[in-house]
């Protein structure tokens, strides 16, 4: 059993009812979608492919029927905050939504010295803060519409980094850590920590 059959099939032990009638409308993304996200980023990992052939986001994702589509499903090291897939096409259009690297993010014209970024934002050492955002894959808002946290898969780590490392940025006071060497342990920490991003209220 892969590990994405095992964190579907435990995940939706905690589906409330309405999670399971809406996911009951879910199907994969089409083969062209899959394959343009691959060209866009060639590491993907087999594991997204794999959960996005089942579900191709729960993020506002209308399947046909006109109804929007609203699942939690990840999580990461911040539990109060559950997350949301994107879809096939929504980790594309992110890809052209976010052109500038963390650096130039925070910092202007007259602060150019890495080591004054902290000042403003916690980065990992793991993380390039010289690469442009959009090189990072996008593949989960959180449920505030993602305006205070996402998670990332970072292609092209620092050189303490891992390829393919799972990063979460959160907003307020502003952070990028990395919480998974790779997407596969990212699902497999969720597992073991029994899905503790899904509040009594969620479930």
């Amino acid at each position: 059993m892969s590990v994405v059959t095992e964190y579907l099939n435990i995940l939706k032990t905690h589906f409330t009812t309405e999670d399971i009638k809406s996911f009951n409308k879910v199907h994969g993304a089409a083969h062209y979608e899959i394959e343009k996200l691959r060209a866009k980023y060639p590491l993907c990992p087999d594991s997204l492919i794999e959960l996005l052939s089942i579900v191709d986001g729960t993020y506002n994702r209308d399947y046909g029927d006109g109804e929007a589509v609203l699942i939690y499903m990840l999580g990461s090291d911040v539990y109060e905050y559950p997350y949301y897939l994107l879809s096939t096409q929504d980790m594309l259009n992110e890809a052209k939504s976010s052109p500038n690297s963390i650096f130039e993010i925070y910092m202007d014209g007259d602060n150019t010295k890495d080591d004054a970024l902290e000042e403003f934002v916690e980065v990992d050492p793991r993380i390039d803060i010289h690469l442009p955002l959009k090189q990072h894959l996008c593949f989960s808002h959180c449920m505030n519409n993602g305006g205070t946290s996402r998670l990332y898969i970072d292609f092209n780590p620092a050189k303490e980094g891992n390829i393919g490392q799972i990063i979460r940025y959160l907003h307020d006071p502003d952070s990028y850590i990395v919480i998974a060497d790779i997407f596969d342990a990212y699902l497999q920490d969720l597992i073991d920590n029994d899905f503790e991003f899904l509040t009594e209220e969620d479930e």
